[in-house]
C-alpha cells in the first residue's frame, strides 16, 4: 500500500485497521536530493509488509509518478517475484495510473483508487481561477484570495498549480484526457466511489462519478467497483476494505 502522505493513512486509523489483521507496516520510502531514502520501522518485520511512501504532493502528476516508480523498483527487489498491491488516495490515484502506464506493470498486481479524481475536479480549475493574478485585476483577485484562505494556503495552491492544471477535467491537450487514452497494464484495478446519502454530502472534493475507473475509456468494464457513504477524507473503514480485498487476492493466489 503507498500514501502520497503517509500521515493521513496513520491519522485515519487505515494502518492501524490493517495491523489488526497482520498487515504491518516495514517502512516508508522518501526522496532526497541524492535519491530516494527507506526509512524502516522499529516493529518486527512482518509476513505481510505494508510500505508507505512520501511524494513531492505540490508536484506535477508526472514528477511524483517517476519517483513512486522508483520506489516501487526498490520495493521489487526487497520482495522478487511477488505481487505488489498499490493503494492510493485521492491524487494519488491518478499518480498510481501515471506511473503504470508509464513505466509498466514494476510488479503490481492490483491496483486500489480511493476517492481519486481520474475524471478530474471542478475544484482544481476554481483553485486555478482564484490564484491566477494576471489581466487587470490580477492584483485585487490576489489580495481578496489570501485573505480569505490565509497566506500559508495561498502560497501551497501556487505552488501547486502544476498538479491543479493536471486534475482538472479532461480536454484535448491536457493530462487526463492524454492518460485516460492510454493503454493499461493487464492487473486488477478497484475504485473506491465516495458517494451521498439524505444525511451525508458525501465527496466535495471530486465528484463521485470521476472517482469511477469504469469510466476511463481504457479501463472501461475491467474494475471492480465500492460505493461507500462518506466524505473525501480516508477513514478507518477503508483499512477494512483494503484489508478484505488483500485476503481475497491471496485466496485467489492459492
Amino acid at each position: 500500500a503507498y500514501a502520497r502522505l503517509p500521515r493521513s493513512w496513520a491519522e485515519s486509523g487505515v494502518l492501524d485497521r490493517l495491523a489488526r489483521r497482520g498487515y504491518r507496516p516495514a517502512g516508508n520510502y522518501a526522496f532526497a536530493a541524492n535519491g530516494l531514502v527507506f526509512q524502516p520501522t522499529r516493529s518486527n518485520p512482518s509476513k505481510q509488509p505494508i510500505y508507505t511512501v512520501t511524494l513531492p504532493s505540490e508536484a506535477p502528476v508526472v514528477l511524483q509518478a517517476d519517483w513512486l516508480a522508483a520506489y516501487l523498483r526498490d520495493i521489487g527487489k526487497r520482495h522478487a517475484g511477488e505481487p505488489i498491491t498499490l493503494a492510493a488516495h485521492s491524487a494519488g490515484g491518478v499518480v498510481a495510473r501515471m506511473t503504470l502506464v508509464r513505466h509498466g506493470r514494476l510488479g503490481v498486481g492490483h491496483l486500489i483508487t480511493i476517492a481519486a479524481p481520474h475524471a478530474g475536479t471542478g475544484r482544481a480549475v476554481q483553485a486555478l481561477q482564484a490564484t491566477d493574478n494576471g489581466g487587470m485585476f490580477g492584483f485585487l483577485r490576489q489580495w481578496a484570495v489570501r485573505r480569505t484562505t490565509g497566506d500559508a494556503m495561498y502560497a501551497t495552491v501556487q505552488r501547486s498549480r502544476g498538479l491543479l492544471m493536471d486534475l482538472t477535467p479532461p480536454a484535448p491537450g491536457n493530462l487526463l484526457f492524454w492518460l485516460n487514452q492510454q493503454p493499461h497494464p493487464d492487473i486488477r484495478y478497484t475504485s473506491v466511489m465516495r458517494i451521498g446519502t439524505f444525511t451525508m454530502p458525501g465527496d466535495q472534493v471530486v465528484p463521485p462519478l470521476s472517482q469511477d475507473l469504469n469510466r476511463v475509456p481504457a479501463l472501461t468494464g475491467k474494475v471492480k467497483t465500492y460505493s461507500m457513504a462518506q466524505g473525501h477524507l480516508l477513514t478507518a473503514q477503508d483499512g477494512d476494505l483494503i484489508a478484505n480485498l488483500l485476503t481475497q487476492s491471496a485466496k485467489a493466489e492459492d
